[in-house]
């Protein structure tokens, strides 16, 4: 069974080297609509898949670091990249260019390393991230799966190398979580959220 959760977030980036001079060349923004869709054979003892109010701690205030920030791509000019650091407290760095379809696989990323170091406890079982749908305009989306996101040849990324400034870290609820993340420490869903 599939159960898709919807997320919102505005955000800003420049994508180098696509076609459009537009997008390119200019900083811009969207206004995106991220949806998570995850799956099991089972149910657990509330007869769910799995909580929607389990997404409402990690995996919504994850998302939500893109809300209001510049992502920026490590690989961008290094005064442009020191300026947007200067001049904005919200940003996320990443190890490959913000397209729609890397950040369906960096999304995908984030929320499959949560998954993994959450502790289940309402008999939830085999729950897996299906895949994540990344809508950038009204009318045009990215869906990336685990093989996109673990693609090497879409441009590696490596969890080690995004990077979270200080305020976006700041407003989790867990200012340690990106620690735990990347350690694989186990975090826990409270049974109330």
């Amino acid at each position: 069974m599939l159960i898709r959760k919807l997320f919102k977030f505005e955000n800003a980036h420049i994508v180098r080297d696509c076609s459009t001079r537009r997008c390119s060349e200019n900083i811009h923004g969207h206004s995106y609509k991220i949806e998570v869709l995850l799956e099991s054979n089972y149910l657990d003892d509330g007869q769910m898949v799995y909580d929607f109010g389990l997404t409402k701690l990690y995996i919504k205030e994850l998302i939500d670091s893109f809300d209001h920030a510049i992502t920026l791509w490590s690989k961008d000019d290094k005064k442009y990249l020191a300026d947007m650091k200067t001049h904005s407290n919200r940003w996320i760095e990443l190890p490959v260019s913000p397209s729609a379809e890397q950040f369906s696989r960096v999304i995908y990323l984030l929320v499959e390393r949560v998954l993994a170091c959450t502790e289940m406890i309402n008999g939830e079982r085999e729950v897996k991230l299906h895949s994540i749908i990344v809508h950038e305009t009204e009318t045009g989306y990215a869906q990336g799966f685990k093989e996109d996101a673990h693609s090497e040849l879409m441009g590696k990324i490596a969890l080690e190398d995004i990077v979270f400034s200080e305020q976006v870290q700041s407003e989790w609820s867990d200012t340690k979580l990106w620690d735990k993340l990347l350690n694989y420490t186990l975090i826990t869903n409270p049974r109330k959220v």
